[in-house]
């Protein structure tokens, strides 16, 4: 089949080439020259498991958005949907909320749907873009309506950045929200070559609320296990790994064990964005109770709380946070918890250095740089942000403190390992 996408980006690139490797043709249109670049020399810029590899040997092009129309028969747009840096989770919670800006969604919409009525044949259209309950009719229906050709269907992905071509790959399920049967009898015979994941077919009202309270149940089932690690970190004789690991035997009524271990803050870029709009929601729908905001304030509350011990620890030492990512072996620093840490100790007065091996360049070149200026490094206690394995093995100086949420820094002779959480052998 013939697959076009509006978009190449870091969520669109990653799709089209996981669609290419199942055989099908992929074109796709991007105004970004930063994209263009990274098609024409197929080197990316960003890490993402299996794309490299298959983007080596794809025939991926980057054409017009007519020439994507003529030789498409599904397009997918996967245009993001803007919120501001200030709803990224790495800041306070913006007192005012907002709901995500839908401007290049709806341009890029209105620029597709003129293709499509000039070419005459009926398109299958999926918007993968998340977007708050009631936008798809509000805000985009409008602008296709009148076009015959145009056939909708909303499809919002489950992926995760860092894994998006797996993850598309091998989904927990498909969802569809459409009100074309046309489209979606298309869409499904499309998606039987890729996958044999369950398809859950309903509104597309109830596909936009499914999709964002996907996210925000996850933000709420890690501000839980943070919970239960700051508990066991002040409870004598307690363990939040056993704790959480015994919870997570009862599936009946607990779910499964997937973020259900203490540990820093969700983030990326859906998790905190999309719990600050539903708050908004909340507020606009007039609902009982904002769960969202609590879910952000417990996020904030004990992000807060590591910056106590953080300071509790530190005494006149330097401050040194490990890992900006906002998950282990990525270079994806949006809505990171780490930042969100930095963010607020620096607003409490203290000097933070923050380093990731995946973002940053290696630790020799940096400590040699601060070395040689009047900026040397004190390499004294030094807080574990991000889960990544090479922190295993990283060289900590003798006397050095380290904070680790994640509990599993090794002992270390000469340096004191203290893992949050683990109130039995919380400090070797």
């Amino acid at each position: 089949m013939n697959v076009g996408f509006i978009g190449l980006g870091k969520l669109g690139l990653p799709c089209a080439l996981a669609i290419e490797s199942r055989g099908h043709k992929v074109v796709g249109y991007d105004p970004s020259e930063q994209v263009k670049e990274i098609v024409d020399t197929k080197k990316l810029q960003y890490q993402e498991i299996w794309a490299q590899d298959h983007l080596d040997k794809s025939k991926i092009e980057i054409k017009s958005i007519q020439d994507v129309v003529r030789e498409s028969d599904i397009i997918f747009v996967p245009i993001q949907t803007p919120h501001g840096d200030e709803f990224e989770g790495i800041t306070r919670i913006p007192e005012h909320r907002k709901d995500f800006d839908y401007t290049h969604l709806k341009q890029g919409i209105k620029d597709l749907e003129i293709r499509i009525w000039d070419e005459q044949r009926p398109k299958v259209v999926i918007i993968i873009s998340t977007v708050l309950p009631g936008t798809i009719r509000k805000e985009i229906k409008p602008l296709i309506d009148h076009n015959p050709y145009f056939k909708l269907c909303y499809n919002p992905f489950f992926i995760a950045m860092g894994t998006t071509m797996r993850d598309f790959l091998h989904p927990e399920f498909i969802l569809f929200g459409q009100d074309d049967d046309w489209a979606l009898k298309r869409a499904k015979k499309f998606y039987k070559t890729i996958t044999h994941a369950p398809v859950y077919e309903t509104t597309i009202e109830n596909a936009e609320l499914i999709k964002v309270t996907y996210n925000t149940f996850i933000s709420t089932k890690l501000s839980f296990a943070n919970t239960v690690m700051e508990m066991c970190h002040k409870l004598p004789n307690t363990n939040c790994d056993d704790v959480m690991n015994a919870l997570s035997l009862g599936s009946k009524r607990i779910l499964a064990e997937s973020y259900w271990s203490g540990g820093m803050g969700d983030g990326g870029g859906c998790h905190p964005r999309d719990n600050i709009a539903l708050s908004w929601l909340s507020q606009e729908l007039d609902l009982s109770h904002d769960w969202f905001d609590n879910i952000m304030k417990q996020r904030e509350n004990q992000t807060d709380w590591l910056a106590d011990l953080i300071e509790k620890y530190a005494g006149d030492r330097g401050i040194n946070i490990l890992g900006k990512s906002f998950k282990p072996e990525t270079n994806i620093v949006t809505g990171s918890p780490s930042v969100l840490l930095k963010n607020i100790l620096e607003e409490r007065g203290h000097g933070v250095f923050i380093w990731d091996p995946y973002v940053d360049e290696p630790w020799e070149k940096i400590k040699e740089m601060y070395d040689d200026s009047e900026n040397e490094i004190h390499s004294q206690l030094y807080f574990i942000g991000t889960k990544h394995p090479d922190f295993t093995s990283f060289p900590f100086e003798e006397g050095s403190i380290i904070i680790d949420p994640w509990r599993y820094i090794p002992k270390i002779d000469g340096c004191e390992v203290i893992h949050i959480g683990d109130s039995i052998n919380g400090t070797h």
